[in-house]
């Protein structure tokens, strides 16, 4: 498979009231052609800031993101390279992403129209598209109110679609959708994932659907990642802690988790992050190098990627246990 993200040691600060609040804290990361890559992890750990980076919403402070060998730039008002147009974005909020004042089928069109295609040709493009994600093209001439909020995320796919993407980054598309449109939305990326042989990186807290639509999946915690690895791995065997403790916290049908115990404590203030690995005050097997050493993504035997300093001195996944 091709490579077309890459992430090398990229880092996001935010500068509120004099402080420095670093949302992404180094991390390498990389998205293949035709793959769906799960981005989990807790609420505020980075996830949806490090995906607007990577379209070019948010610039780095440092580090670098290339898209198809070429390094993404912070977007301007003027126009973006056409270059870039070929790497799109999918909003969380399906309704305050449209313009409600505008018609679909222009909303749709407006990326077409940039490209140099007529208003005619664009118009029986949307069409084509709305057709393409469930819905009727004569939707095309109805406003962004007139539609379901599962209706709207799939407007805003078909909108991302129109600049024949290779790459779209779906922030938490479905979150704010009930759960049969989540579940209809989700299939619907799958297919068109596959259809037009794109990559996908999928950032989501509901784990039960990233282990449904994923091939691999990115753990991230406080700013960084802490594991890498396919589906199967990530959900099977777990080698950091925290994953194990994310993964246990999935109810089965039945009402009972994996495992019975939770996280502990909540997620430090970003603010002022812990020395060492940052899991360190909440995980159970913390040693004392775990303070003061911050581990770094190692490959181990199996091909997955993990920062944890037990993993780095060579204990083995199966030996990790909360129980």
């Amino acid at each position: 498979m091709k490579e077309i993200i890459k992430l090398s040691d990229v880092v996001v600060d935010y500068y509120r009231n004099g402080n420095t609040v670093r949302a992404v804290a180094g991390v390498d990361l990389t998205l293949n052609s035709g793959e769906i890559l799960g981005l989990v992890g807790e609420s505020g750990c980075g996830k949806s800031t490090l995906g607007k980076a990577i379209v070019g919403i948010l610039q780095p402070s440092q580090g670098e993101i290339t898209f198809d060998g070429q390094v993404v730039k912070k977007l301007t008002r003027g126009q973006r390279p056409s270059h870039f147009r070929n790497l799109q974005m999918i909003f969380q909020d399906p309704y305050g992403s449209l313009n409600p004042r505008r018609k679909i089928g222009v909303q749709i069109a407006d990326g077409l129209l940039v490209a140099g295609m007529s208003k005619k040709n664009a118009l029986a493009k949307a069409e084509d598209l709305l057709e393409k994600v469930g819905l009727p093209r004569a939707a095309i001439s109805r406003f962004p109110h007139q539609f379901s909020g599962g209706q709207r995320q799939r407007i805003s796919i078909a909108r991302a679609l129109a600049a024949s993407p290779t790459a779209i980054i779906a922030d938490e598309p479905i979150s704010a959708l009930d759960t049969s449109s989540q579940a209809q939305v989700a299939n619907l990326l799958v297919k068109l994932v596959e259809e037009f042989k794109m990559g996908m990186i999928f950032v989501s807290h509901d784990l039960s659907i990233v282990r449904r639509i994923s091939d691999r999946v990115a753990v991230m915690y406080l700013g960084k990642i802490v594991e890498i690895g396919t589906v199967d791995q990530i959900w099977n065997n777990p080698s950091h802690p925290y994953t194990k403790a994310l993964i246990s916290a999935i109810p089965h049908a039945d009402g009972n988790s994996f495992m019975p115990k939770d996280l502990p404590g909540d997620v430090p203030n970003p603010l002022s992050p812990p020395t060492g690995c940052r899991f360190h005050p909440r995980c159970q097997l913390a040693k004392p190098d775990c303070r003061i050493s911050e581990p770094r993504l190692v490959r181990l035997s199996d091909n997955r990627d993990v920062a944890c300093v037990l993993q780095n001195a060579g204990t083995s996944p199966n030996s990790i246990s909360l129980d």
